[in-house]
């Protein structure tokens, strides 16, 4: 089969007006309740929490980068790099993004942006290092498919109230005063952190589903853009052998990116599926297997 050509996953479309459907229904519930239990005032919420918003949104890209400590290089400073992110921005479709190195040997990469115009991709020193060009490119393929599916813009956007459930989950005696409810019943800093610790939960669990489907939709993508799954299914192979081999100081400098990393530094340790950022490997390479032969594609 010969290559395909890369569009939107239709799939991940629906999961995502799904998820960010249900996190609108159940954050305007949050804010409802916390209104009257607190008794604050509409109007100043409203106006803290769309500036707070904005602020996320519009600056995304550039707090992830700073983050993970990584650097906007040029042309000049990387041009292997840049002509790789070129070569498949033009088979993809997609606007180039700014290009990153991240001074760290754990074996990674990324991509950030609140849209394909205002995006960026980061690689590690250690991936660069560690793996043949071919594969660098199917992981880089992956990445853009995540500028390309918007699903980096999506993702900033659901973990914005989740962060604001945790915070008043750490801060809700202190919100709430000593004092109780109108009928005195709960003392209302309990009912704020029960609401608040009820939100973060549900929410936290609606972005880890999409966060895994979205990994899937970005192997395919890689796949249509290379035509040549085989690539993506090596580098991911290396990535997480090379992943136990890494001093475990050097994982926890970079373990707060694992959710936009194209494989987490904590990948071979046993979580619970229902908290995982990422699908598990082997069905990730189950599923590039597949597309390898419909491709007709060689698998080792």
């Amino acid at each position: 089969m010969e290559r395909k050509a890369f569009g939107r996953d239709a799939g991940l479309s629906s999961r995502i007006f799904l998820t960010l459907f249900s996190l609108g229904l159940l954050y305007v519930v949050f804010f409802v309740v916390l209104l009257q239990v607190l008794q604050l005032s509409l109007v100043p919420v409203l106006l803290i929490m769309g500036g707070l918003a904005f602020f996320q949104y519009y600056t995304s890209d550039k707090l992830a980068l700073r983050a993970s400590r990584a650097k906007v290089v040029s042309r000049e400073e990387a041009p292997e790099l840049h002509d790789m992110v070129e070569r498949l921005c033009a088979m993809s479709d997609l606007p180039k993004p700014r290009v990153a190195i991240i001074p760290s040997d754990v074996p990674n990469a990324f991509a950030t942006g609140r849209s394909p115009k205002h995006s960026a991709v980061a690689v590690t020193e250690g991936l660069w290092n560690r793996l043949e060009p071919r594969e660098i490119e199917g992981v880089l393929a992956h990445e853009l498919s995540h500028i390309g599916n918007r699903d980096v813009a999506v993702m900033t956007i659901a973990s914005f109230f989740s962060m604001i459930a945790a915070f008043l989950t750490q801060w809700g005696f202190f919100l709430g005063g000593g004092g109780r409810d109108r009928e005195g019943g709960l003392p209302i800093a309990l009912i704020v952190v029960l609401v608040s610790v009820l939100t973060y939960f549900i929410s936290t669990i609606l972005i880890l589903m999409i966060s895994r489907y979205r990994e899937f939709a970005a192997d395919r993508g890689a796949a249509l853009i290379t035509g040549a799954p085989e690539q993506l299914m090596s580098a991911l192979q290396k990535i997480a052998s090379d992943m136990t081999r890494i001093p475990q100081r050097d994982l926890r400098q970079v373990e707060g990116m694992n959710a936009f990393f194209i494989i987490p530094t904590n990948v071979k340790r046993s979580v619970s599926g229902l908290f995982l950022t990422h699908p598990p490997l082997e069905k990730r390479l189950a599923r590039l297997a597949e597309i390898a032969q419909e491709m007709g594609r060689p698998v080792a």
